[in-house]
């Protein structure tokens, strides 16, 4: 730290404010009708909070725990999201989950100084989280927080440098995730040109017409079977099937062998065909390339082609691409909450050139998919790159260095 530099505790030098919740049952229901945002986690999308989900009265305010936070100060998360510092441009009351840091003295210390300091602190409070559901700090560890605090010209002149550099970083990764999104849809648009402008002869058949089977699991706590460590029978979860691929990365669930699998149709066979029926990742398909003996529970679809007629690769290049998300919108069907029958598989339908066809279509895809994973990994990179930048220049900004 530079000579003339002072250190205090952050409880020293601001006053750090709580908020609350106004009631939310329906004797106060107009609690929640006036024109004082209040702001809670959802809230903190940006750098700074320019309006809020809620609004609230002044009685909210008066009769509950909740704290008006004066415009132009910072606000942290304390609890449920960890690390994230904002300003806000306008008056604003805040939920438990948020504190108002505010100076004491302004001549000493400035705002903006102070929050930039904050982010350059958020992977200390990040760390400090306890707790098994929610994460959170208590008020004692935030107040004993050490903020190095220069001259106000001192803290001036860093705030300006730190403004400058950020923007541009904020304009270099703005461009870095348009370059990424752009790189995944025009592969997606190879898929849909593909699937919806079908050859002339192409057929078009059910998938329950070109599957030899389409089940689905069940969850073994229902027949009093826990999970085990291995050795056991691997249970593929929607958690595992990923785009185009399993996801066993995280610790695999296996099952008691006393599980029993003679009269299992869900038991899974290698080059099998899984796909999510439930919730946000419906749709999510991979194929089963493993050698161990697996099931899979509810909320996955298993589907085995008849390879005469349906190439695993194919149908999977089709349930992964827009075509079925664009089923479900033209059906009304909230992804999310969605929970999709067998029978709607097996009424799915898919336009069908040749198995030969099929290869050759798949070889073109898995050229431009490699290609767009190559694009990916660029820009995935460049904004890997950029977040250890910003890093690196809020360490040498409050160590003096800059």
């Amino acid at each position: 730290m530079k000579a003339g530099w002072q250190t205090k505790k952050l409880g020293e030098v601001c006053e750090v404010i709580g908020g609350g919740t106004p009631s939310k049952d329906k004797a106060h229901s107009a609690f929640y009708s006036g024109d004082i945002r209040w702001a809670t986690v959802r809230d903190m999308k940006s750098d700074l909070i320019l309006d809020t989900e809620f609004k609230i009265t002044t009685e909210a305010v008066r009769a509950s725990s909740t704290n008006v936070i004066a415009k132009g100060n910072v606000v942290i998360a304390t609890r449920v999201g960890l690390g994230k510092v904002c300003l806000i441009e306008h008056d604003t009351a805040i939920n438990q989950d948020l504190r108002g840091i505010v100076p004491k003295d302004t001549e000493s210390l400035a705002v903006p100084y102070l929050f930039w300091w904050l982010k350059s602190v958020a992977h200390l409070i990040v760390k400090e989280g306890t707790g098994a559901t929610v994460q959170g700090v208590k008020l004692p560890f935030i107040k004993s927080l050490e903020i190095p605090i220069p001259s106000l010209s001192e803290q001036q002149r860093i705030v300006a440098i730190l403004d400058e550099a950020f923007a541009g970083i904020a304009t270099a990764t703005a461009n870095a995730e348009l370059n990424l999104a752009n790189a995944r849809e025009l592969f997606e648009s190879e898929l849909q040109a593909v699937f919806t402008n079908k050859q002339e002869d192409w057929l078009e058949k059910t998938l329950g017409d070109l599957c030899c089977l389409i089940t689905k699991g069940s969850s073994p706590k229902w027949q009093g079977i826990s999970y085990v460590d291995k050795p056991g029978i691997l249970f593929v979860t929607s958690e595992n099937v990923g785009e185009h691929h399993l996801i066993m990365m995280n610790k695999p669930k296996y099952v008691e062998e006393k599980f029993n699998i003679k009269d299992k149709k869900s038991i899974l066979r290698k080059g099998d065909v899984l796909t999510n029926i439930v919730g946000a990742s419906i749709g999510r398909t991979a194929i089963y390339d493993l050698d161990d003996v697996a099931n899979i529970n509810q909320a996955v679809c298993l589907l085995r082609c008849n390879p005469k007629l349906l190439d695993n690769r194919y149908l999977t290049y089709l349930l992964n691409s827009p075509i079925l998300i664009n089923i479900l919108h033209d059906n009304e069907v909230n992804n999310a909450r969605a929970n999709l029958s067998l029978g709607f598989f097996s009424q799915l339908p898919v336009p069908l050139p040749s198995v030969e066809e099929q290869s050759k279509i798949v070889g073109r895809f898995d050229e431009v998919r490699a290609e767009t994973k190559k694009l990916e990994a660029i820009y995935q990179q460049k904004l890997k790159a950029l977040a250890e930048l910003k890093k690196s220049i809020l360490n040498q900004a409050f160590a003096g260095d800059l």
